[in-house]
């Protein structure tokens, strides 16, 4: 009797010593006009998560990410929000696109939720939410750095096809601000619908105006808007921000000559090469973005449970702050809530991205 009591005993205290799982949120846009950017995130924040879990987790607590479908949408992205704080209670939950984040942002807010985003960039994403944290810059710091860039290379007029939408509206009142303050003028500017694939009246509209360079702040179907444009056969240059490190853009001969601001990442060929075993794709741009998100949260992490801490949104956030600087396939600083990192900008030749500058 005592010696099954002992085993008992030492069972019990075996399961109350094991660690826990600890899960976290994604509401991404997996399906519809964003779905192949919001696979791209996905596969990042997955690939990072195997990797951590395959070395023991963290502090041996193994990590599970709840993928939610938002579509893109903001409306639905709420429900999302709703679903995983309320009914699972997440302390920590990866975001995308401008619209669906700042639609969140007021609830991460009053639940001290921990919102990361690594993929949108509206201006507006700076100030929406103190439990946003924004691991790339506004596009008014990449767009500065584009039409500064253009002006100086002889770019004086420019004319702007735009999304109807928060990142693409923001992107074009950037490339106004910017561009005149460089000493460009803007000579025509044009909207489309997110989701739309037929850019050919908003392209013929932009030729008409002769400029010297259309700069293009869409977020989805840039491959269709650069067919359309090739087939116009006009000579004007075409330059855009990071949604230009598209693999099918990058791909298609329609995109030559295209410039592009980028942010610098560096992809160790090891690294590459186990991502391209396990999912037989490239580790494009977003992949890299939300890889680098996820061990920023990894790192975090650690750090909350080695000081003993409840892992809360809001510790998770205060530790992101505290430790500032993260290195990683993306340098990272946080000197506020949205990150500053370094660009290149780079031209598509050949079905490649080349490098054209190291930019500041």
């Amino acid at each position: 009797m005592i010696r099954i009591v002992l085993v008992i005993l030492a069972i019990c205290l075996g399961t109350a010593a094991q660690a826990d799982t600890i899960r976290f949120g994604a509401i991404l846009p997996l399906t519809g006009p964003g779905g192949l950017i919001g696979t791209q995130q996905k596969l990042g924040i997955q690939f990072a998560l195997d990797k951590i879990n395959a070395k023991g987790g963290v502090r041996g607590n193994q990590i599970e990410v709840t993928f939610e479908d938002n579509q893109g949408k903001p409306d639905q992205s709420v429900l999302s929000f709703n679903k995983l704080v309320d009914l699972q209670h997440l302390p920590m939950i990866f975001t995308s696109f401008s619209g669906p984040s700042l639609a969140m942002a007021p609830l991460a807010t009053r639940k001290k939720v921990l919102l990361i985003n690594a993929g949108a960039q509206a201006d507006a994403l700076a100030k929406a939410s103190p439990y946003l944290l924004n691991t790339l810059p506004t596009l008014g710091d990449e767009a500065g750095i584009l039409t500064r860039w253009l002006a100086k290379n002889g770019k004086k007029k420019a004319a702007i096809l735009f999304e109807n939408s928060a990142a693409g509206i923001s992107g074009r009142d950037n490339y106004i601000a910017t561009y005149t303050a460089a000493g460009g003028t803007v000579v025509a500017q044009e909207p489309s619908q997110f989701g739309q694939t037929d850019f050919r009246p908003a392209l013929l509209k932009l030729a008409d105006s002769h400029p010297d360079v259309m700069m293009v702040s869409i977020t989805a179907a840039v491959q269709q808007m650069a067919q359309q444009f090739a087939q116009m056969g006009v000579t004007f240059q075409v330059a855009g921000t990071t949604f230009f490190q598209d693999p099918a853009l990058i791909n298609d001969p329609a995109a030559e000559g295209f410039l592009h601001t980028q942010l610098q990442s560096q992809v160790p060929p090891e690294l590459a090469a186990e991502f391209k075993v396990k999912y037989n794709a490239e580790m494009e741009f977003f992949v890299r973005q939300y890889y680098t998100a996820a061990n920023i949260l990894f790192t975090a992490l650690d750090k909350v449970l080695a000081e003993g801490k409840p892992v809360t949104g809001e510790n998770l956030r205060d530790t992101i702050l505290k430790i500032k600087k993260f290195e990683g396939l993306v340098p990272v600083v946080f000197n506020t809530n949205t990150a500053t990192v370094p660009f290149d900008m780079r031209v598509i030749r050949n079905k490649q991205d080349l490098l054209l500058e190291e930019l500041k």
